[in-house]
């Protein structure tokens, strides 16, 4: 099989050295409004590291205007007034990251992005507050600590909207934070907390319309109830739901903060493979599956969005053995014999950058192959069966990025989190 696309895999693949590598990539973005750059692993070193040096060179030299990641509203917030150099936020992000208590913590709590904040401060630091670059978070999972923030800016800036907070907040009271009790209760009566949910969010939109300031911050937290309501109350039925209400939600937030930023704003989306890759060309597509990078492309249009994966061989990894496990560093094998990934460990540079042709394509791009994925659950000793999505190459992305050998990344705290949450579908990613 990797005889098969051994001269494709030469032709295809430029070694990747330093940051300077990324020209093409760069020519190849052009003026696209939307960039996705994915992981192979919540816990990867490299595809961290590289995946921050390319976000640096888009901000500086394209003109990003704001980093969205697969994180939590509230908790990305906390780092987006330090890197914008809010008056009221600390000098250095590490204290924004450390904050991060949801599991699990290590996917945005390490040196690998703290390295980035830190970067993204000093680069807005010299920028006018207009200019300066954000961090966001479009995730679904933060129903309690957006509840309790809708409830702080309600307080201070409309205290006649508190009611309705407070409506919403009781409902969901009787379950002490606990996704998983709030979703089994929803099998009994189906409505939950729906009904208050969506009187709250209809009044923070209609004020967000109305006004500026703080209160996009306060629909986008209202937002984030809405699609986590949503989420537990379609996770009791099975299937794709869920995971298609989680990205439709992230898709939407991307979508807003698009907006909000204004015309000409530009965004650099971090995700999982498995998020930024369009599902139409995997093992997704057939059970109804959706993806962030496939909404995107249908929302914006396909020059106007650029899917970025990643893929390694053997190396080390941070994950957690069961839901809420503590993390610990796990090996990662050798790729699967027939994989996407034992393919490219055949003939390609040990680091290596294809950006895909837009024309005519070599059979490495259309072909059918196993592609891993690796979640924040992770069992090595049954990797080969449960961590590989059938995946078109050229079809699922735009480019793609080769680290041979990894290294699992350095998490800022490794101290048990306790988690709330229920596991997400399908495999933690």
């Amino acid at each position: 099989m990797s005889r098969r696309f051994g001269d494709e895999v030469v032709a295809l693949c430029a070694p990747l050295t330093d940051p300077g590598d990324f020209d093409v990539l760069l020519d190849r973005v052009g003026d696209a409004r939307v960039v996705m750059i994915g992981e192979a692993s919540h816990g990867t070193h490299e595809f961290y590291r590289w995946r921050a040096a390319l976000t640096q060179r888009l901000i500086a030299e394209k003109g990003f205007s704001f980093v969205a990641v697969e994180g939590d509203w509230p908790d990305c917030d906390r780092v987006n007034h330090a890197v914008r150099c809010s008056p009221e936020a600390p000098d250095d992000p590490r204290g924004a990251l450390l904050a991060f208590d949801r599991w699990p913590t290590w996917m945005w709590a390490n040196e690998e992005v703290l390295d980035f904040t830190r970067w993204l401060r000093a680069h807005n630091a010299a920028l006018g507050d207009d200019e300066r670059v954000g961090f966001h978070g479009l995730d679904v999972y933060s129903l309690w600590e957006s509840l309790r923030e809708i409830m702080v800016h309600l307080r201070e800036h409309d205290p006649a909207e508190v009611p309705a907070a407070l409506a919403a907040y009781r409902c969901f009271e009787p379950y002490g934070e606990s996704a998983r009790d709030y979703a089994m209760i929803t099998r009994l009566i189906p409505a939950g907390c729906e009904n208050e949910v969506a009187d709250l969010l209809v009044r923070l939109r209609e004020r967000a319309a109305a006004e500026s300031g703080g209160t996009f911050e306060a629909w986008q937290n209202a937002e984030v109830v809405a699609g986590a309501e949503r989420y537990y109350r379609a996770m009791m039925a099975g299937g794709p739901e869920s995971w298609n209400i989680r990205d439709r939600h992230m898709d939407d937030t991307l979508h807003r903060l698009l907006s909000h930023y204004g015309d000409g704003a530009k965004a650099v989306v971090w995700a999982h493979n498995t998020h930024v890759g369009d599902a139409r060309a995997t093992g997704m597509a057939a059970s109804g599956t959706l993806t962030l990078g496939q909404l995107a492309r249908e929302r914006h249009g396909e020059d106007q969005v650029v899917l970025i994966g990643f893929g390694s061989h053997h190396g080390t990894v941070v994950a957690g053995s069961s839901w809420g496990a503590p993390l610990r560093e796990m090996p990662v094998p050798a790729a699967r014999p027939g994989s996407l990934e034992h393919v490219l460990h055949a003939d390609a540079p040990e680091r290596a950058l294809m950006v895909f042709p837009r024309g005519e394509r070599p059979d490495l791009l259309t072909a059918t192959l196993p592609h891993r994925a690796i979640g924040v659950v992770y069992d090595p000793a049954h990797e080969r069966v449960r961590n590989y999505l059938p995946t078109v190459l050229g079809d699922r992305y735009d480019a793609f990025l080769w680290v041979g050998g990894t290294h699992a990344l350095h998490p800022l705290h490794s101290r048990q989190i306790d988690t709330l949450e229920p596991e997400t579908f399908p495999s933690g990613f």
